[in-house]
C-alpha cells in the first residue's frame, strides 16, 4: 500500500490496480443475458481462472468485422458443456477416416498429443526388446518378426531352407522334433556341452546313475533332458556307444566282437551242455604229497628206455589211474539211457584234455591199459604234439572211457571238471608246489598237489569214488605201490 501511494503521489499510474480492475470487468461480461460473478475473489487463483476463460472466449469468437455480435454471447449452458467435453475427450474419427499410424494411413507426428490427463507417450520414442526364439542359443538375439504376416509360400520356403541349413534347429517355438527310430544322436560340441538343459533333480539322478549329460540329447521342452532320458541311457549296455573320453580323443574303439560258433568250439559246447545237464556231477578233492613221485620222474629220465620220450609227472598220474581203474572196474563204465543199463568197460581208452588254438580237445589213447610205461610215455608225447599242431582227427576223440585234465600247467591248484559225454569219471591234476607238510611228526617242506575227481553219481557211489581217489593218491605218494597193485 505504501508503494502504491508513492506511485500516486509521483503521478504514475497504478498498473496493478488497472490490471485487477480489467480482469474483474472482463470476468463480469454478460453471457447469455446474465452477469457472471467473478471467478475468484482476487489473487493468483482468480487471475488464472480468468485467463483460462479469456482464452476460451477468444477461441470461440468468430473472425469477421469488428463490432459484429459474437457466437459465444448467444450460447447457452448446454453449448458450453459440449465445448468443454470436446476439449477433454476427443471425438471418434469420422466414417471413412484412417487413424494416423495405422496400416495405409498417414504417418504419425513426432510431437506429443494431449490426452485426457497430461500428454501421451511420444510416438516412436519407445523400442521393444527383441525376443529370443527357442532355437537360438544364449548371446544370439532373435530376429524381430514383422507386423505383417508373410505369405504362405514364403513361409514354407523359409522353413525348408532353415531345415536344410540347420536340421537340428526347431521349426516352431516350444516344439522339439522327435528323433528318428534307431538314430544315435551325434555327440555335443563344446558350446552345446556348456548349455545342457536339465533340472537339478535330473542332474542328481544322472550323477547317481553314472550318466554323462553331455552325451545325451534331451527330449523335453527346448531340448532339455528329462528323467526318462536318464533312465534310458542307464539301461543301455556300456558297449552300445564309445565312452566320452574315446569320443573326445576321436580314437576308434571296438566295443564287442562276434565269433561264429563252429568246428571244435561247437562240438565242445554241445558235449559240455549234454554232460552237465544229463549226468549228476559229484566232485571230491584230495591233497597229496608227491615228493617221491617227482623224485621218480627224475630217475626215469636217466634210464635208457626213456631216452627218446618225454617223462613228466603226468606219466605217473596216468599210470596210477590205469591201475586204480583195474582195481575198481565200475569207475570205467558208462550210463546207457536208451537201454537203461550200466556198461562196464574192461578196457581203458585214456583221454587227455588238451588246450589248442582251436579250443579244447580230448583225444584218447586206445587200449592204454595194455601199454607199459615207456610205451605210455611215447603215446602221451605223440598225442600232445598232434593236438597242439591241430591235426587231431575225430576218430582220435571218440570212444574214451575215462579222462585226465592237467590244469596244473596253467598254474591252477584244482577245479571241478565236467565229464566227457559217455564217461563216468574225470580226474583233474593240479599244480605241484612247495608246501609245509607233516612227515613223521615233523614239519617239512614237501611237493604237494591237489587231485579233484568228478564222477557220475548215477553210476558211481560216493564210497566207490572215494576209494578210487584215495588209491590214486596213495600211488602218487609212493610210486612202488603201482608195481605192487599192477
Amino acid at each position: 500500500m505504501a508503494r502504491q501511494a508513492g506511485r500516486l503521489r509521483q503521478g504514475q499510474p497504478d498498473r496493478r490496480g488497472d490490471r485487477d480492475r480489467q480482469v474483474d470487468r472482463r470476468a463480469a461480461l454478460p453471457v447469455g443475458g446474465r452477469r457472471r460473478r467473478p471467478a475468484g475473489g482476487g489473487g493468483s487463483d482468480g487471475r488464472r481462472r480468468a485467463a483460462h476463460h479469456r482464452r476460451r472466449h477468444r477461441r470461440s469468437r468468430p473472425s469477421g468485422t469488428a463490432g459484429a455480435p459474437s457466437a459465444a454471447s448467444t450460447e447457452g449452458p448446454a453449448d458450453r458443456l459440449e465445448a468443454l467435453a470436446d476439449d477433454l475427450v476427443p471425438r471418434p474419427p469420422a466414417e471413412g477416416a484412417v487413424e494416423p499410424g495405422a496400416h495405409g494411413g498417414p504417418a504419425p507426428k513426432e510431437e506429443r498429443t494431449p490426452v485426457l490427463v497430461g500428454y501421451g507417450v511420444k510416438t516412436g520414442a519407445v523400442k521393444r526388446r527383441t525376443r529370443k526364439t527357442p532355437g537360438q542359443g544364449a548371446g544370439q538375439p532373435g530376429q524381430a518378426q514383422p507386423a505383417q504376416a508373410q505369405p504362405a509360400q514364403a513361409q514354407a520356403a523359409q522353413s525348408q531352407a532353415g531345415q536344410v541349413a540347420n536340421p537340428e534347429r526347431v521349426a516352431l517355438p516350444g516344439h522339439v522334433a522327435p528323433a528318428e527310430a534307431g538314430q544315435i544322436p551325434a555327440p555335443r560340441t563344446g558350446q552345446e556341452r556348456a548349455q545342457v538343459l536339465a533340472k537339478p533333480p535330473v542332474r542328481k539322478l544322472a550323477k547317481d546313475l553314472g550318466v554323462d549329460l553331455a552325451t545325451l540329447r534331451g527330449t523335453g521342452p527346448q531340448g532339455s533332458i528329462t528323467r526318462d532320458d536318464i533312465h534310458a541311457a542307464a539301461q543301455e549296455p556300456a558297449q552300445a556307444a564309445p565312452t566320452a573320453q574315446a569320443a573326445r580323443q576321436g580314437a576308434p574303439e571296438v566295443a564287442e566282437e562276434r565269433v561264429p560258433i563252429k568246428g571244435v568250439r561247437k562240438m565242445t559246447a554241445q558235449a559240455m551242455v549234454a554232460s552237465a545237464f544229463t549226468a549228476p556231477h559229484v566232485t571230491e578233492f584230495l591233497q597229496v604229497d608227491v615228493t617221491e613221485t617227482m623224485a621218480a620222474v627224475q630217475r626215469l629220465k636217466g634210464l635208457p628206455d626213456f631216452a627218446e620220450v618225454r617223462v613228466s609227472p603226468l606219466l605217473l598220474v596216468a599210470k596210477a589211474v590205469l591201475v586204480a581203474a583195474r582195481r575198481y572196474p565200475m569207475i570205467n563204465s558208462a550210463w546207457d539211457e536208451a537201454a537203461q543199463e550200466i556198461v562196464v568197460k574192461h578196457y581203458v581208452n585214456l583221454g587227455i584234455a588238451a588246450a589248442t588254438p582251436r579250443g579244447l580237445v580230448v583225444p584218447n589213447i586206445k587200449s592204454a591199459h595194455a601199454l607199459d610205461l615207456p610205451s605210455l610215455a611215447a603215446a602221451l608225447g605223440e598225442l600232445t604234439e598232434t593236438a597242439r599242431a591241430g591235426r587231431t582227427q575225430p576218430a582220435d576223440m571218440a570212444g574214451g572211457t575215462i579222462t585226465i585234465t592237467n590244469v596244473g600247467v596253467f598254474g591252477v591248484d584244482t577245479g571241478t571238471p565236467i565229464l566227457n559225454p559217455g564217461e563216468a569219471a574225470i580226474l583233474a591234476f593240479g599244480m605241484v608246489r612247495d608246501a609245509p607238510w607233516v612227515v613223521d611228526g615233523q614239519l617239512a617242506v614237501r611237493k604237494v598237489t591237489t587231485l579233484a575227481l568228478s564222477f557220475d553219481h548215477r553210476v558211481i557211489d560216493g564210497e566207490l569214488g572215494s576209494r578210487f581217489l584215495r588209491d590214486v593218491g596213495a600211488m602218487l605218494e609212493d610210486p612202488l605201490r603201482m608195481l605192487a597193485w599192477s
